[in-house]
């Protein structure tokens, strides 16, 4: 007997609020919540987030998780909490949108690198864009993904939509046909590994300091 909805979050890598991003995303949580699973959608455009790192100096060195006040830590806090993790982002100037590229970069040295908390978590990517770069963007973000030891689970073709910005994505049939297809198998995988075990500390406890190598070990995001 199920406990409930399976929890997935998205993060909506789109500066546009109602845009095609957002479109993609209603779709993907009904698909969900027919599966019995609950869709929440963090838009990075709504939150704090301090930009990319740099300042400071000592990201992949430092022994404790970034003290930048924004809202990163509690972001990655719910991350944690999911059983499932879906990435969906435009593309911007052939690659992901800067507010994505922002958050993955101060997530991934300043909170998930010491402990790689999202390990088992179930992994997705959607993208959507008019012609060029799609998959050069889903293969960025699952090799993010494959760094924080996430699972990623084959569903076919790559879950990318097209539009010309004035057609709503959701005209791309073959994409939304890919987008229902990554959904199913994320819950179908999800509900089949259980959930994860706890971490060994949470996303923002210090990390080790007994030698070098392992303050350093991943230090990419």
């Amino acid at each position: 007997m199920r406990d409930g909805p399976l929890p997935v979050l998205a993060l909506d890598g789109s500066e546009r609020a109602g845009g095609a991003t957002a479109t993609v995303l209603e779709h993907a949580r009904a698909r969900f919540a027919d599966r019995g699973a609950r869709l929440d959608v963090v838009a990075l455009r709504d939150v704090r987030l301090a930009g990319g790192c740099g300042p400071c100096g000592d990201c992949t060195t430092r022994t404790v998780p970034c003290g930048v006040d924004d809202d990163v830590a509690s972001i990655v806090a719910r991350l944690v909490a999911a059983r499932a993790v879906l990435y969906a982002v435009p593309v911007h100037g052939f690659g992901a949108s800067s507010l994505l590229q922002a958050f993955l970069e101060r997530a991934g040295v300043g909170h998930l690198r010491f402990r790689r908390p999202l390990e088992d978590r179930v992994g997705g990517v959607v993208v959507v864009g008019r012609r060029y770069a799609h998959t050069e963007v889903v293969a960025q973000l699952q090799h993010n993904m494959l760094l924080n030891r996430m699972v990623l689970p084959g569903s076919g073709f790559p879950a990318v939509l097209h539009t010309d910005g004035r057609e709503s994505p959701l005209h791309d049939a073959e994409g939304v046909a890919a987008v229902d297809a990554l959904v199913d198998r994320m819950v179908d995988v999800a509900r089949r590994l259980g959930p994860p075990p706890a971490p060994a500390s949470t996303a923002t406890a210090t990390a080790p300091t007994t030698t070098t190598t392992t303050t350093t070990q991943g230090g990419l995001p």
